[in-house]
């Protein structure tokens, strides 16, 4: 179960990859026309319009995205499923179609159907789709059927199961709504207190990749609360909405860097070098673009406890936010790109206290990681102890090509053809499934340089690449083949 959920969380990052290129587009429109939201310039009408097509239909994404990430061929025919899946349930669950089930008056019909086109309905399209496409991509017809054979009958089949979802559905969205609705609710009504729990819980979750179902819940319109969607389009109310994304910018801007440098200071010397290639890439990560799994993972596993600090620190950060009201948003994640977007925007308020706020948590995060990490002897990359670390000190590689020998050496170390069973990535991880994991060598694999390894099962393995991942695993897929 534990895999199949990380295998939907990973399925998840298409779509929600695609949100940096709606900051960009609305960020944009919003900093030429911040009052007039495009209605007194053609140029920002156009870019804000051009980004919100992508706001205002993550659903439809998260169908598609989860469908081509969960099928076993990632094949066009299991995205187009999704499509059709998502446009059948969303049509018979609406709320005119319900309202003719029930002969009843739309005004009357439940709540819970108008907001029926949401990411988690999409999840579902996306999940139902997928099955059938890893049922029935393969299936032969008898002949005069010939021609719904194969990829063609998945659609079909996806449809027709849609029918029975969509039954179940109608008795129990209401109450899955209802528990959803409540549950935002409960935290939401705690105010600045509810935004720090919501905070600490999510950067506990990272390991599993499981905090997307946590912020679907706020980020997004599940339960009502849509934190991002009401920022961007500017629906909220000033102050408040955006107090589910603003506590993270001071940490994923300054926060984690400090945190990288504070590790860095504390390396062994004859790491230092390892330890500042690793830092240093993964500190700029976190600034610039708000990706900090690199730098997470290099940690959470090494000093688990440390970990914890963090995630109390980031539930700290965003209860001051919150109490202060200093709000700015994210399309992607909180990083020096999205800030400088959404500094503009109608719902922004006073977003410079959030870089003073920061630098305060830039000290705090060095001094109190610095004087931990010494305290309790905290093995932080840099600090293992000699026999639990190779380095690799081969220099320049034979092929030129880093990300190919890097691919080499991980695969080799995986247990190459005869151990692995399966390659597959997500926006910073290797996720492989092998036969025996004894057989891996998880020294070479820190050897390559890579933050991080986290073992998830019997036959399962994260290598923790960064946002390079792809040409790893492009490299990876070379040598299998």
């Amino acid at each position: 179960m534990m895999k199949y959920l990380q295998r939907l969380g990973r399925s998840l990052m298409l779509p929600v990859a695609v949100l940096p290129a709606a900051a960009i587009l609305m960020g944009i429109g919003y900093w030429i026309d911040p009052d007039g939201w495009g209605s007194g310039n053609v140029l920002a009408a156009f870019l804000i319009k051009a980004g919100s097509s992508i706001i205002d239909n993550m659903s439809y994404l998260f169908a598609v995205g989860v469908a081509l990430g969960m099928s076993k061929n990632k094949d066009g025919s299991a995205a187009l499923s999704g499509l059709v899946a998502f446009l059948v349930v969303t049509t018979l669950l609406s709320t005119e179609t319900v309202s003719m089930l029930l002969s009843t008056d739309v005004a009357n019909v439940n709540p819970a159907f108008i907001k029926i086109e949401n990411q988690f309905i999409g999840i579902i399209s996306g999940i139902v789709a997928s099955i059938m496409y890893n049922r029935f991509s393969h299936v032969q017809l008898p002949d005069f059927l010939a021609f719904f054979s194969g990829k063609r009958l998945v659609p079909i089949m996806t449809a027709a199961s849609m029918l029975v979802v969509s039954a179940a559905l109608f008795f129990i969205w209401p109450v899955v709504y209802s528990a959803l609705v409540s549950f935002g609710e409960a935290i939401s009504e705690l105010g600045a207190t509810g935004a720090g729990l919501y905070g600490f819980f999510n950067r506990l979750l990272i390991p599993t990749g499981l905090h997307h179902a946590l912020n679907s819940v706020f980020w997004f319109d599940v339960a009502g609360i849509d934190d991002i969607g009401n920022f961007w389009k500017g629906t909220g109310t000033k102050g408040v909405t955006g107090m589910y994304q603003a506590g993270f910018f001071p940490i994923m801007m300054f926060g984690l860097p400090a945190a990288a440098l504070a590790m860095y200071h504390t390396a062994k010397t004859k790491r230092k070098k390892q330890a500042a290639s690793l830092m240093l890439a993964a500190g700029f990560a976190a600034f610039f673009t708000g990706v900090t799994e690199p730098l997470e993972f290099a940690f959470m596993f090494l000093a688990p406890a440390l970990y914890v600090v963090h995630a109390a620190l980031t539930g700290l950060s965003l209860f001051i936010a919150a109490t202060f009201h200093w709000t700015a948003g994210f399309g992607f994640s909180a990083g020096f790109v999205d800030f400088f977007l959404s500094s503009r925007l109608p719902l922004a308020n006073q977003p410079l206290m959030l870089i003073v706020q920061g630098l305060v948590f830039a000290v705090i995060y060095y001094f109190l990681f610095r004087f931990l990490i010494v305290k309790f002897n905290l093995k932080t990359p840099g600090r293992e102890d000699d026999e639990d670390v190779e380095i690799d000190e081969a220099g320049d590689t034979a092929s030129g090509n880093k990300f190919s020998d890097m691919a080499s050496k991980i695969y080799d170390a995986l247990g190459g053809d005869k151990n692995v069973t399966s390659v597959d990535h997500c926006a910073t991880r290797l996720r492989v499934e092998v036969k025996n994991m004894d057989v891996v060598d998880q020294k070479k694999i820190k050897a390559t340089g890579v933050p991080g390894i986290n073992v998830v099962g019997l036959q399962s393995i994260q290598v923790i690449v960064g946002t390079n991942v792809q040409f790893v695993a492009d490299e990876i897929e070379k040598i299998r083949k």
